[in-house]
């Protein structure tokens, strides 16, 4: 696999894509979360370009109301038809022919780096918290590493798997709306996965983030890892959104068992190992720790 070969002389490649998928494409301004978003990433020191997938119905933002990104090359991709880059780069023009939400995961060429950090567009994530996730995941390159995690369960009840957010002393998945991931995964969730698999996402308009976490799984034979994050995270689905509401689980463990029942077995794997930041709660001077940001809950 091309996250083993570093071991074997071929060069890494260094720092990361940032993607963020965009669903509901609010009114891009200063204080839109989306806008907040690309303004944290360009003071990522290990970003190397973002890349916006546009999958909202409303039309792109114009050029002029993205935040500057200085030298990061940031593209914008209108994925029912036009692309337009700001930054580095020429305006170029991109039509995909099946829209679905797994369009989150296509090998874009523009996606030069072995790193992925996949976004939704509202996370919630300080600088601090991406540029140590990226740090885990260079150790941990195979794997899916990020902040929301959530856990499957037998439920006997039902003679089915249960998909939960609640908090639990072990968790199964890490989000993508959040996590680090290395590139080749894109090209076997694309052009690997049964048909069948990604037909159940594109139905649903909805969990194409299990799907990859089972694919990695799969793979690997090896959990997600979970990274720290601030006391005041929010995601989707504990918050007061859409995606919190009773159908989406409904759903989602729907596509659980549909996913399990094709794979033949349940690939995903229970992990309760929670990476933390060097020094995170040590009595140390708060200015001469690397992640101090983590642990300034609501900054």
């Amino acid at each position: 696999m091309p996250f083993l070969l570093n071991s074997m002389g071929a060069e890494p490649r260094h720092n990361y894509t940032a993607v963020i998928y965009v669903q509901i494409g609010a009114a891009l301004g200063p204080n839109a979360a989306l806008y907040k978003l690309v303004r944290t990433i360009t003071k990522s020191q290990f970003v190397e370009r973002i890349l916006v997938l546009w999958a909202a119905d409303r039309p792109l933002p114009l050029k002029k109301r993205w935040p500057p990104t200085s030298h990061i090359p940031l593209h914008v991709i209108s994925l029912g038809g036009s692309t337009r880059s700001q930054g580095a780069g020429p305006t170029s023009q991109t039509t995909e022919g099946r829209p679905s939400i797994s369009q989150r995961f296509l090998p874009y060429e523009e996606i030069q780096t072995d790193a992925v950090l996949s976004l939704d567009e509202d996370a919630i994530l300080n600088t601090d918290e991406l540029d140590f996730a990226y740090t885990v995941w260079r150790d941990f390159p195979e794997r899916i590493v990020g902040y929301p995690a959530r856990a499957h369960f037998w439920d006997d009840s039902k003679n089915a798997w249960g998909y939960t957010s609640k908090w639990t002393n072990y968790y199964s998945i890490v989000l993508t709306g959040a996590a680090f991931y290395h590139r080749y995964y894109n090209y076997l969730y694309t052009n690997w996965l049964s048909l069948l698999l990604l037909k159940t996402v594109q139905q649903s308009s909805n969990c194409e983030d299990i799907l990859m976490n089972l694919l990695v799984s799969h793979v690997t034979r090896k959990p997600p890892i979970k990274v720290t994050q601030r006391k005041g995270y929010k995601d989707r689905e504990t918050g007061r959104s859409p995606w919190n509401d009773p159908d989406h689980f409904i759903q989602r463990q729907s596509c659980l068992n549909t996913f399990a029942a094709v794979f033949g077995y349940m690939p995903l794997i229970r992990s309760n190992l929670r990476m933390d930041p060097m020094l995170y709660r040590d009595p140390v001077s708060n200015l001469r720790k690397k992640y101090r940001q983590i642990e300034l809950v609501g900054s």
